[in-house]
């Protein structure tokens, strides 16, 4: 499944990123270096309530600055990029009419508003589904789906993808409305069955609204001819079916096969694993995500670094991490939370924060919570193996304390596996990373053509 880019190959692919409160765009060579970046800035998410909505507009005009920003970096490289892909947030959406304009605002990832539709889809929707939930995009579907002249439900990515390859077009076939498998997963698509459910039906779901849905990665079609030349980019250059934001920050760190795991260490502690067969586990906040053949699983617990910060400042743990001994485990049993409850590696809404006795060495006491939130990490891949998925092999590091190297070196003894910094970390370059996927292998003579694309492996 996955192929080494030749070293001949000098094509660049695109990736644009769409956050909350903005769009970055990178481009990335075959060997995943990072040769240009742009980005710029979005308006806040405007809130009435529970309702969290951005304009659509704002999305195209940011990513039309991100990418003509880029294309003037790029300069006369511009002619070697061959391919592009976007990531949205994940579970933002919106109804447009036939030639993709829209009827609704961007109606976002957390928007709560519709809570009698949560229930209907509550009452009906499989357990392990990830189309449930306060903030389901299918619950907005079911708002929304009324709205005059709608001819398409699309998510963020999938909006932006349709514009890079109709801008300017005056005849726009129906086949530009399409999805990729991790976007639609929320709107309650079966990635096992790669279908849409049956059960939609007795929801009401307008299934005229659907998207086609795409494996991530796979090429889609070609950019729009009036796009490419004010970007001075060529008119051939593909555009390959996107992902979600979280999927694309996993794909940047390199990770390709399976074994590969990525942990966050941000605020939260999130735990990523590309395995061999999806798991699904709702009472844990578990669910999968497919990419090609393998599955990406993962769950979220609620140590962290917000668990550290109710004892030191990032200015007192800076100073401390050169007292910090690997070697010599401070024997002291801890479970570091933020605050009161647990979601994964077990689901414990009353767990309180386990983080005492306090020794008189703060260097000590600062160990002793790595070591906790380390175990922690620990018997969350053990629970994902539990579930069903397979053992990690090696474990990629992104967040703050990822730069730790202590830390590190305390994470890879409970863990047991080689532990790795992240060569990247931007979402953006895993959109790029996909980009690359669906182009065909290097071929001068054009013989490449028609081969199934693949992620391209960690450089």
């Amino acid at each position: 499944m996955i192929h080494s880019p030749r070293s001949s190959d000098d094509r660049l692919a695109i990736g644009i990123d769409l956050g909350t409160s903005g769009v970055r765009a990178v481009a990335i060579d075959t060997a995943l270096d990072v040769v240009a970046t742009a980005s710029a800035a979005l308006p806040p998410s405007r809130r009435d309530g529970a309702a969290a909505t951005q304009s659509p507009d704002d999305w195209w005009n940011a990513t039309w600055a991100v990418l003509a920003g880029l294309c003037a970096g790029l300069g006369r490289r511009g002619g070697r990029v061959a391919a592009i892909a976007v990531d949205g947030t994940s579970g933002s959406l919106l109804l447009t009419d036939a030639r993709l304009r829209p009827l609704t605002p961007g109606l976002m990832y957390d928007d709560t508003s519709c809570a009698d539709e949560a229930a209907r889809v509550a009452a009906i929707v499989p357990e392990d589904s990830a189309a449930r939930g306060p903030a389901s995009p299918l619950a907005r579907l079911l708002r929304w789906q009324a709205t005059p002249g709608a001819a398409h439900v699309l998510h963020q990515a999938d909006w932006i993808t349709a514009r890079l390859r109709a801008e300017g077009a005056t005849d726009l076939p129906a086949s530009l409305a399409s999805s990729d498998e991790n976007n639609a997963l929320k709107l309650g698509y079966d990635p096992v069955a790669r279908d849409w459910p049956g059960w939609f039906d007795a929801l009401g779901v307008r299934r005229a609204l659907l998207p086609a849905v795409r494996p991530p990665g796979s090429a889609i079609g070609a950019i729009a001819p009036e796009l490419a030349m004010h970007m001075g980019l060529s008119p051939e250059v593909l555009i390959a079916a996107g992902t979600t934001d979280g999927v694309a920050a996993f794909l940047a760190t390199g990770a390709c096969e399976p074994g590969d795991a990525v942990s966050s260490l941000g605020s939260t502690l999130v735990l990523k694993l590309l395995t061999d067969r999806p798991v699904n586990a709702p009472a844990f906040g578990v669910y999968s995500h497919r990419l090609g053949d393998m599955w990406l699983v993962g769950g979220a617990s609620n140590s962290g670094g917000a668990a550290l910060l109710r004892h030191f400042s990032v200015g007192r743990m800076r100073a401390l991490e050169a007292q910090l001994r690997p070697g010599h485990p401070t024997g002291l049993d801890y479970y570091p939370l933020a605050g009161t409850g647990e979601r994964f590696p077990f689901a414990d809404p009353d767990l309180v924060s386990r983080d005492g006795p306090r020794p008189i060495s703060d260097a000590t006491h600062f160990q002793a919570l790595l070591e906790g939130i380390a175990a922690i990490e620990g018997l969350g891949y053990r629970r994902l193996g539990e579930l069903g998925a397979i053992t990690p092999t090696r474990v990629f590091s992104v967040g703050g304390g990822a730069a730790n190297a202590a830390w590190q070196d305390i994470r890879a003894q409970h863990l047991g596996v080689p532990v790795i910094r992240s060569r990247h970390a931007d979402a953006a370059v895993g959109a790029a990373r996909l980009a690359l996927a669906a182009l065909p292998p290097h071929e001068p003579d054009g013989k490449g053509a028609g081969k199934a694309p693949t992620v391209p492996p960690h450089q």
